[in-house]
């Protein structure tokens, strides 16, 4: 057979809709150019009368469409405006590749074919051509150029052959895995989890072309798979040598001179109160009553920007990293751990060098002075928290009085806050006891307690205090640029689902109103569903209606906490902008001038963006636990409520131990589903059953795939 008459019998299979498509993707391509209907059916391949015919035919459909224009007689050319847009693609593993331009919230959505993509990946940012729509087609773009790239590298496992290899992914972000020449594995093996970079991607190639950067290890292994984890967020997974050796370098002794700058407490009676696996000690508190009869709180915070200073190698370090991740087996520190656990840390029975809040309060917890000043303490014992939540519920231990006078004063501090219009997320924390090895025995939660909440209201005392010292100036002054932990007010549109959602489950809630009202309707709610079955859904509805708090030089308050002004001071081990806050406020104590928004600002967002990649790895690692641990319970029943509702299936939450699984839409078979997005549900379009948020069911583990961190579960008819 000739080459020339291949395609000829190829397309006489072809329907009329392949055909129009293969017509409006080679307007789209040539869209500067005119062409007759001969010359669009030669470039397409089509010789015979009939087949002209129903080019002519289609492109009389397209003119309609006002897809194609005639510049002459008999030529057609693309309706295309030259409309160039730049913003944010979104790359789909099954093609369907989507645009979100600049401005834009992501309702709006451009449809990129893989054909027009060049190659652009996940969260790359883009220039695009809009192509010319259809009429009744959603918009259509094509890549330009790729203006910054977001992601390089990738997770996966290695799939060696003889003489090449490749990356099968963990994440399905690309539709097909990256291709590795032999030369280019680094040592790897079959099996091994690796970090591959992409190199290359020719034009007409399927596959991207990588190298392997560095060898994780074997796939399933605990640390192994912890790291995967890291890297597959962009996230360090191991320290720079030369960053632990300047650490190393810091001398261990306080000079008799530093102290001498300082307010020394060394005398006064302080202790820390932190988890029982912690060792990065960046709190203290110190209490005594004055002659007066007034007590003298001293929340005391590491002094970190004494040790390192802006722009070395240990800070170039944590301001990249911006703060310390929390998996689920291991802390990855901001700082070098000779600082975090030993130099800054306030451990006890050692002088430690302090940035400090000290405030004189009455009975009621009514501030009556404050001063922020640097000190030198010593930490006389060093508590956990259950420990000091026994001696608040009665037991006998050291500083009894002290840590029961500080709890009564935060608990007034607490109910001020509230009656201000706080708002009280107290949602538990999921929790793994895990072996040597690493693999989870059991699930336990965690939840907030007398010890806990009276650390945390004293933390909040200190970060409001500080913020308020350098942003609320008079009238006819402007605030010096700062760094603020803000936190907008809640979307309306959310609040609104919200209402309507939890009116099922017979709650009400007042979406308009003062900030006030509104919050201590959140609260009410949030009292009403506390131990109830519906308790953990409905607190993560309204957490979603919530605004994310970030980091940001341009102060609108916090709403969450009903501040006026807020800003993070009192976690400089493991948080970056709270090192900026120590460093301004040194600045600014001492008469300095304002520093630079725009750069600050910069600083802020990137400070927020590694924040919340840092807690989405901690949420893969917990994931990734959860289905280990249930990797072994494959057959058993429980109890669950519907937790989730997708086009593709049904997300359910065991209730003992809040494993979430999906029960895929194609397991439901016995009804056509279709997914009702107003209302969270799915609903049979014969027998009109409805699976909605929150209903219980009873289900049985079906799949559990840990390299996609996902159970499947399966329907138990009762």
């Amino acid at each position: 057979m000739s080459k020339n008459k291949a395609p000829h019998k190829k397309d006489k299979r072809k329907t009329k809709s392949d055909i129009t498509n293969s017509v409006v993707n080679f307007f789209n391509k040539n869209a500067s150019e005119s062409f007759g209907i001969k010359q669009v059916a030669e470039k397409l391949g089509f010789k015979k009368p009939a087949e002209k015919q129903l080019i002519s035919n289609i492109l009389y459909d397209l003119q309609e469409d006002d897809f194609i224009i005639e510049t002459g007689k008999g030529k057609y050319k693309s309706n295309n405006r030259g409309i160039f847009v730049e913003g944010i693609f979104e790359r789909r593993s099954n093609g369907k590749n989507f645009f979100v331009p600049d401005g834009e919230g992501e309702s709006t959505h451009i449809f990129i074919a893989e054909r027009n993509s060049a190659h652009a990946m996940n969260g790359d940012r883009v220039k695009i051509q809009m192509l010319a729509k259809r009429k009744g087609r959603d918009p259509e773009g094509e890549v330009l150029e790729i203006l910054e790239r977001k992601q390089t590298t990738f997770v996966g496992t290695l799939d060696v052959q003889k003489q090449f290899a490749f990356l099968v992914m963990d994440s399905k972000i690309l539709a097909n895995d990256i291709f590795i020449p032999k030369e280019n594995l680094k040592g790897g093996n079959d099996g091994d989890k690796a970090l591959v970079e992409i190199v290359e991607w020719p034009q007409k190639a399927k596959n991207p072309i990588g190298k392997v950067i560095d060898i994780l290890g074997k796939a399933g292994e605990n640390n192994t798979e912890m790291n995967a984890i890291l890297a597959e967020f962009g996230l360090p997974y191991k320290y720079p040598e030369k960053v632990e050796a300047a650490a190393n370098k810091i001398p261990d002794d306080i000079s008799a001179e530093e102290i001498a700058k300082r307010e020394d407490m060394r005398n006064t009676t302080t202790f820390t109160i932190d988890p029982r696996d912690a060792k990065d000690f960046d709190d203290a508190l110190s209490i005594k009553q004055l002659k007066n009869g007034r007590w003298e709180v001293g929340v005391h915070i590491a002094d970190v920007t004494h040790y390192v200073q802006e722009g070395d190698t240990i800070d170039k370090e944590g301001e990249s990293r911006a703060t310390s991740i929390y998996l689920v087996d291991r802390t990855i520190p901001m700082l070098p751990e000779r600082l975090s656990n030993n130099l800054c840390s306030l451990r006890p029975h050692e002088d430690k060098l302090c940035y400090s809040v000290i405030f004189e309060l009455d009975d009621e917890a009514n501030i009556k002075k404050h001063r922020i000043t640097r000190t030198v303490i010593h930490s006389d014992r060093r508590f956990t928290y259950e420990e000091a939540q026994d001696i608040i519920e009665g037991a006998e231990g050291d500083f009894k009085e002290d840590i029961l006078q500080l709890n009564d004063l935060a608990k007034k501090l607490r109910a001020k806050r509230f009656n201000d219009g706080a708002i009280a997320f107290d949602r538990h924390e999921v929790r793994f006891e895990i072996d040597e090895k690493g693999k989870p025995l059991s699930v336990y939660f965690k939840y907030a307690k007398d010890s806990n909440k009276l650390i945390e209201e004293f933390m909040l005392l200190a970060n409001k205090t500080v913020a308020e010292f350098v942003g609320n100036v008079p009238k006819n002054k402007n605030a010096k640029t700062f760094v603020y932990r803000i936190h907008d007010i809640p979307n309306t549109e959310k609040m609104k689902n919200l209402s309507e959602f939890i009116r099922r489950f017979g709650y009400k809630i007042k979406v308009d109103g003062t900030k006030t009202n509104v919050s201590k309707a959140i609260n009410h709610l949030l009292d009403e569903v506390s131990g109830k079955p519906e308790e953990n859904l409905i607190s993560t509805i309204a957490i979603r209606a919530m605004a994310k708090a970030i980091y940001s030089t341009v102060n609108i308050g916090h709403y969450g906490l009903a501040f006026e002004y807020y800003t993070h001071f009192t976690s400089p081990i493991r948080r970056y902008p709270d090192m900026m806050v120590h460093r301004l406020l040194t600045r600014y104590l001492d008469g300095g001038r304002s520093v630079n928004k725009h750069l600050y600002e910069g600083k802020c967002e990137h400070s927020s963006e590694m924040e919340q990649l840092a807690a989405n790895a901690e949420r893969a690692s917990i994931k990734y636990k959860q289905v280990e641990y249930m990797s072994d319970k494959l057959g058993q029943v429980f109890d669950a409520v519907i937790s989730g509702i997708t086009e593709w299936g049904v997300y359910a939450e065991i209730n003992e131990n809040k494993c979430e699984g999906m029960i895929p839409i194609r397991d439901l078979d016995d009804d056509f589903y279709e997914f009702d997005e107003k209302n969270y549900c799915l609903r049979g379009r014969r027998k009109k059953r409805t699976y909605s948020l929150g209903d219980p069911l009873k289900i049985k583990v079906a799949r559990a795939n840990l390299e996609r961190k996902q159970l499947d579960f399966a329907l138990v008819e009762e």
